[in-house]
């Protein structure tokens, strides 16, 4: 099988419920080991750039234009570029490489449906610049920097998880949770802002009534965030742009003016499920991964600190077959959302021939699933299985990408024995067919409790108290 002349790799162990899944990373492999091979590999330099002026590098080869292959570079850099967009972020690509690849790359972002939506979004939404891809021989070096993040937990705190099934709250009093709940709601199709200020507000005022005092609020929630301001989240796409722009981008800082000015933070619910990670196993180097209504992913480093990246591995191409699940916000195929959250497990349902009530929402098929598994019914464990052998291979793709030794795993999808199913099909991939990779790193997944609200817990250490 192919994917625009990119040759595609059968895994050794195949997703129980989808025999046609073709992992990013062995088309990768694959890909690298083919130009190597020729003796005349053409290298690529990709840097982007981002506001603050930081710059992330990354190298790789590809066919010389006149072998025979050279029709799969464009899905391979394209598919790499995509990756690197999601994960680290910037408004500006500078390419160093063949001049035709990177028109047809210019070509992509402007004309297609897919590449528009990523150049918007990263452009004109995050960074707040046009968005360009650059070729040229002169690549700006290399300069990021990281900072610590959250670890506070002295004090009387709230922390909360707005999720797109759920919102957490937790109230915590210096490290001790005294209280945490979660409340079932449906954000993405509301259209008024003010809702969405209400019910967050509901939330905290309900965990401030078990503190004496609120000294700080913390939260995390799906999206980009610069500064407390949302730039793009999934939890408002209902919200009209007018009054996005105009009540939702200062949302937060509406609400901090609220609670008396006092010390607020809140940032990307991927970054909230690292540190949730790291704190809780005492490590650092972590990749977390949240399995919830959409999937979060969140990178602590060796040091313990964030980076600036975005680590949005809801975007981040994992499946190379261009048959494979389109993701219904960019239209993108193969993405993590669809093999690694609730609406993973919503298409898999049919599959394993599990018949659900029409309109059943996300949340409650998962229910279903749930209920299932606790009868021990061979069809809800095959969607486990496969989500685990998904799982496995993209662990390995994201470890071209980061340095990680640590892997957390959580969200409402985890919950239950399925969690356990989970992490063996990953394990069980890993083993087979990336051994080296598998001595290195250790898997993590949180008790029953903090699945459900250890992130609205980490959340509520991100504020440091003047």
């Amino acid at each position: 099988m192919k994917n625009n002349d990119l040759c595609l790799v059968v895994p050794k162990i195949l997703p129980t419920l989808d025999p046609d899944f073709r992992p990013a990373v062995l088309a990768n492999q694959f890909f690298r080991t083919q130009v190597r091979a020729t003796g005349r590999a053409v290298p690529v330099t990709l840097a982007l750039e981002q506001a603050d002026g930081s710059v992330f590098h990354f190298k790789t080869e590809i066919f010389s234009e006149t072998d025979p292959h050279s029709a799969g570079n464009f899905i391979y850099i394209e598919r790499l570029i995509k990756f690197l967009l999601w994960s680290r972020g910037g408004f500006r690509i500078h390419f160093f490489g063949p001049e035709k690849l990177a028109d047809e790359l210019q070509q992509y972002f402007r004309n297609t449906a897919t590449g528009k939506f990523d150049a918007n979004i990263m452009g004109a939404r995050i960074y707040e610049r046009p968005f360009e891809l650059v070729c040229t021989k002169n690549i700006p070096a290399e300069r990021g920097s990281s900072t610590p993040l959250g670890r506070h937990l002295d004090g009387c705190r709230i922390g909360f998880d707005l999720g797109g099934s759920d919102r957490k709250a937790a109230a915590v009093v210096d490290g001790k949770v005294v209280f945490s709940e979660e409340i079932v709601w449906d954000p993405v199709i509301q259209t008024d802002p003010q809702w969405h200020f209400d019910e967050i507000m509901d939330s905290l005022k309900r965990a401030a009534r078990h503190l004496p005092r609120v000294d700080a609020i913390g939260g995390s929630a799906a999206g980009a965030y610069v500064n407390n301001r949302v730039k793009v989240a999934s939890l408002f796409r209902g919200v009209p742009p007018d009054l996005f722009e105009s009540r939702i981008k200062n949302l937060f800082l509406e609400i901090q003016k609220v609670w008396g000015g006092i010390p607020f933070e809140v940032v990307n619910d991927g970054e909230v499920t690292a540190l949730a990670g790291s704190m809780a196993i005492g490590r650092n180097g972590v990749l977390g991964i949240a399995m919830g209504t959409s999937q979060a992913g969140g990178f602590v480093n060796s040091e313990g600190n964030i980076t600036s990246w975005l680590n949005e591995l809801a975007f981040v191409p994992v499946d190379y077959q261009p048959g494979a699940p389109v993701d219904e916000w960019s239209g993108d195929y193969g993405c993590g959302v669809q093999y690694f959250s609730q609406q993973c497990v919503g298409r898999l349902l049919p599959v394993a021939g599990i018949d659900a009530e029409p309109g059943l929402p996300l949340p409650k098929k998962l229910k279903l699933v749930q209920s299932l598994m606790k009868q021990n019914d061979l069809r809800a464990a095959r969607i486990y299985q496969t989500i685990g052998t998904y799982l496995g291979y993209a662990i390995a793709h994201y470890a071209d990408f980061y340095d990680f030794k640590n892997v957390l795993i959580l969200g409402r999808v985890t919950t239950g024995e399925g969690g356990d199913l989970i992490l063996q099909g990953a394990r069980q991939v890993l083993s087979l067919e990336f051994p080296a990779l598998y001595r290195q790193i250790s898997f993590h997944i949180p008790d029953e409790k903090d699945k459900r609200h250890g992130q609205a817990v980490a959340a509520a250490s991100l504020p440091k108290l003047d």
